[in-house]
């Protein structure tokens, strides 16, 4: 029984999150839907992080157990065929040793946020990107950012629905670069917290338009309380970019 490994990109924008949930449309389940209208098999579909509704992927990891050999590109080109017309791809797909796994076998995430500082309003950015109209000091904000950079418990980032053991994690990367009005935040870790890149961005936003500085942003850390968190960011501006295995 082969494993293939696939990479996937989606506008998140459409669909309740990755996870297959009753009744709703998701990432997973149409997915699924797509391998068991190639092969009859209905296998659920592996992946390398449960994206929220309108979180986006550039490459989100997934694998699947299938009875039959197929030719890598048959197995990408038929899913392909079978999402239209959700926006889903399967950029590649490519057969893997049994213990692969795309969750468990992760070694590191990286997610980019997009923040538009602008006043007018968004056009063919709307659902891709967070518009903040008010101005934010890229600079300052990287700074604090390198606060959250390490081994930490982000509780104060962490959604309370979130179901990790433990709130610990560790930052490998937090950057921020302006490019123009264009806000990027880099975020890499071997795992996240529900929420957490969003939760840290929200509260990068507060020191980047003045009203928090490095040193309140340290605090909410310390707090270990969600109620010391930022605004969390919208979905909208979130995309996992790759995964490294």
């Amino acid at each position: 029984m082969p494993r293939y490994k696939l990479i996937v990109e989606y506008d998140g924008a459409p669909f309740c999150g990755w996870q297959t949930q009753a009744d709703q449309v998701t990432v997973q389940g149409v997915l699924t839907s797509a391998v068991e209208a190639l092969t009859g098999e209905r296998i659920l579909v592996q992946g390398a992080g449960r994206t929220d509704a309108g979180v986006h992927a550039r490459g989100q990891v997934a694998h699947i157990d299938l009875a039959k050999d197929w030719e890598t590109d048959t197995v990408r080109d038929a899913l392909n065929a079978h999402l239209r017309p959700h926006p889903v791809a399967v950029l590649s797909a490519e057969v893997v040793d049994d213990a692969f796994n795309a969750r468990m076998s992760a070694r590191k995430r990286h997610y980019l946020y997009r923040i538009v500082n602008r006043r007018p309003d968004l056009t063919f950015d709307l659902k891709y990107a967070w518009r903040v109209a008010r101005p934010l000091d890229a600079a300052a904000m990287h700074a604090a950012a390198q606060r959250l950079v390490g081994k930490h418990d982000f509780t104060t980032f962490r959604s309370t629905e979130c179901q990790a053991a433990s709130p610990e994690k560790t930052l490998d990367q937090l950057d921020v670069i302006r490019d123009g009005v264009d806000i990027h935040v880099l975020a890499s870790a071997r795992s996240f917290l529900h929420n957490q890149v969003r939760s840290m961005v929200g509260s990068l936003v507060a020191v980047g338009d003045g009203k928090w500085s490095a040193d309140d942003l340290s605090a909410a850390l310390a707090a270990r309380d969600r109620t010391a968190c930022g605004q969390v960011a919208p979905p909208d501006g979130l995309y996992l970019m790759r995964v490294d295995y």
